[in-house]
């Protein structure tokens, strides 16, 4: 386990801990996927728990506290995460979804019975006479059940307990959890900075994965993978030649590579089409094909962003039964559709 904070995460750190006499009993830590917010939190609750914190607000990872931290069994700390969720990583959009596949018999959501667990913890006294610390990651994941059943413990904290939301998505918790928090809004680097801890980790081409993630760095260092900058290619050369697209062999090809990344894609690729064609730049593609620029300037805005909305609807569903061929043939078709229509009026 890594008891540092990333270089962009230092003087955040050092406010909370300066701080930690007047924390309120719970923390919502809010901020875009891949930016480090779930290593973050663990540090932060790790130097909370340090019997000698250093100057940096960072663990000394020496003392007997550190040591039942790093091995997982601190009796003062609690995590509460999805069972499909590997606990040591944060997942970055649909990047969560690469590499091992998740057991299918793990839930995706944070449970009632995993809230319920908590009773006899927050009740007991502590082992050190320290803070008590409940680290759920990510908060959006509780079902409904867990969301209720943590805003009763909520509306009445226990003494010395601390409980640290960490969330993606803040508009999909409870508002009734999130009036409960004190919002914490988790640092992003600035372009110059991300590149530079890129660099460091040995990325080549950083400023193209970083302009793909959302300029956030541990996304990008995971959009890196070769098999993967290959499919995107793929899809996104078909995107930018639609007379030769064919939606429902697209919709084959993007069921295999996943919804949730050609859900992604596809946002990615309308928001670019959309800003070239007002500001001639690109958000998503550091340097995007002459056939892009071309599609951008003849399609039409008011099109785009009525298939924007057919996306936005797509990706609320992403995590409920359904079929992910027909709603990708949907999508494609009506892409292919408002692509082409603007192609053949400007011929």
């Amino acid at each position: 386990m890594n008891n540092n904070v990333y270089p962009w995460q230092r003087n955040l750190l050092r406010q909370l801990i300066s701080a930690r006499a007047q924390l309120p009993n719970a923390l919502l830590l809010q901020g875009k996927d891949g930016i480090g917010k779930h290593r973050f939190a663990s540090v932060l609750s790790q130097a909370l728990l340090c019997d000698a914190p250093m100057a940096s607000g960072e663990p000394c990872g020496q003392c007997t506290s550190c040591g039942w931290f790093m091995a997982g069994g601190h009796p003062d700390f609690r995590l509460l995460a999805p069972e499909a969720q590997d606990e040591s990583t944060e997942p970055a959009g649909a990047a969560a979804d690469q590499g091992k596949p998740a057991d299918k018999k793990a839930s995706k959501y944070i449970i009632v019975a995993q809230v319920r667990e908590l009773a006899d913890f927050v009740n007991l006294t502590t082992h050190r006479n320290g803070p008590r610390i409940i680290l759920i990651h990510p908060a959006e994941a509780m079902n409904a059940q867990a969301a209720n059943a943590l805003l009763k413990t909520l509306e009445e904290p226990p003494a010395g307990t601390l409980f640290i939301l960490v969330s993606h998505q803040p508009q999909r918790l409870l508002p009734t959890v999130r009036s409960r928090c004190r919002k914490v809004n988790a640092p992003s680097p600035d372009r110059k900075e991300a590149m530079l801890w890129l660099h460091e980790q040995g990325l080549a081409d950083a400023g193209s994965f970083l302009a793909q993630s959302g300029y956030a760095p541990l996304a990008a260092l995971q959009l890196s993978d070769a098999d993967h900058q290959a499919k995107r290619s793929q899809v996104f050369a078909q995107l930018a030649a639609p007379r030769a697209m064919d939606p429902l062999a697209l919709a084959e090809q993007g069921e295999k590579l996943g919804l949730a990344w050609m859900l992604q894609w596809l946002q990615q690729w309308v928001y670019d089409l959309a800003s070239l064609g007002l500001t001639g730049q690109a958000r998503y593609q550091a340097e995007p094909s002459p056939e892009t620029v071309r599609l951008a300037k003849t399609v039409s805005l008011i099109e785009l962003f009525k298939f924007q909305h057919e996306l936005s609807a797509a990706q609320r569903t992403l995590q409920h039964p359904l079929n992910p061929r027909l709603v990708l043939e949907q999508l494609l078709l009506s892409y292919w559709q408002t692509a082409n229509r603007q192609e053949s009026a400007h011929v």
